[in-house]
């Protein structure tokens, strides 16, 4: 705090770390909250794969928002290591932010979290009902479901409608309310800190999932192997070679489609908005491999980012 500061006019500073079962709308909340898209979104479960940071600047300081793997029934060894990244995220924050999706009634996943946070006991807890907007909207389970475990911690709630503008407006003040005063961790015109290559590879894979729906959205995995900086008529483009990786032969043409049609999809819409994101020309080669049990192939998840300081 500086001699013109006052505790009211100081700017505060914490991390904080987003977490709920798959799909509750964790990324679509923290890309609302920081006001730009830098998380993947899709109503496919276990969307996201790394832990994101998203960084929150306004005048009242800064928050560093960590956007985990939701937490879900594991199957395999990719689905055991994202539930063990979402479990860690959470220690060491100075604010754990629980996201329940209160349009449907409380999950063994929602009221694992319940007895994680009375467990643990936590120094600064919020409990954010989304989907404030659906009917039904079970807040009195989700409040009742926290009174069973019989905990005296005092938790703050509050409730979203994370998809609509303006909707997490709450969910952002009560943040501010249990951040201290502290220095700001990144530059204030910075709203993430992930590295281009996991970006370009989740922007790649949302496109899949866009397109293929639930027909094999965890059979694919997704490796930028290469980004090349070049200019092109005095223009910089990004030129990356990425590897699109399937499980099984028979589901290779279902990745690169008809005529090539899907993957032709997938490279034109990632190129836009990658392009976008940049602010560069981005050009994608996309390659479409068999690669069998890729998934327990512990070398190709971390260059994939899925284990970080898990092995």
């Amino acid at each position: 705090m500086t001699m013109d500061e006052t505790p009211e006019t100081a700017r505060k500073s914490a991390v904080v770390a987003v977490v709920g079962r798959t799909n509750a709308g964790k990324s679509t909340l923290v890309n609302r909250l920081v006001g730009e898209k830098i998380s993947i979104v899709s109503p496919v479960e276990q969307t996201t794969r790394n832990t994101i940071r998203g960084i929150v600047s306004d005048p009242r300081g800064q928050l560093v928002l960590l956007d985990t793997p939701g937490l879900h029934k594991a199957v395999g060894n990719l689905g055991r290591l994202l539930n063990r990244m979402a479990r860690r995220s959470a220690a060491g924050t100075d604010i754990l932010c629980v996201l329940f999706d209160a349009s449907e009634e409380p999950r063994l996943e929602d009221v694992g979290w319940m007895q994680r946070v009375a467990r643990e006991r936590p120094e600064k807890v919020l409990f954010v009902l989304n989907k404030a907007d659906r009917a039904p909207f079970f807040e009195t389970m989700y409040r009742d479901a926290w009174k069973e475990q019989g905990s005296d911690l005092a938790v703050k709630w509050a409730k979203s409608i994370a998809s609509t503008e303006g909707g997490a407006k709450d969910v952002l003040d009560a943040l501010f309310d249990f951040a201290e005063v502290g220095e700001p961790m990144f530059p204030d015109d910075i709203v993430t800190d992930y590295p281009r290559r996991l970006a370009m590879a989740d922007a790649i894979r949302e496109k899949y999932l866009a397109r293929l729906h639930q027909e094999l959205p965890h059979e694919i995995g997704v490796c930028v192997r290469r980004i090349d900086e070049r200019e092109r008529g005095g223009r910089p483009v990004w030129e990356a070679t990425v590897d699109v990786l399937v499980n099984r032969p028979s589901q290779k043409p279902i990745v690169i489609g008809r005529g090539a049609e899907t993957v032709k999809y997938v490279r034109q819409c990632a190129e836009r908005e990658l392009s976008d994101v940049f602010g560069v020309k981005v050009s994608l080669e996309i390659w479409v491999k068999v690669e069998p049990n890729w998934m327990k192939n512990e070398r190709l998840l971390a260059q994939m980012g899925y284990l970080g300081d898990l092995v």
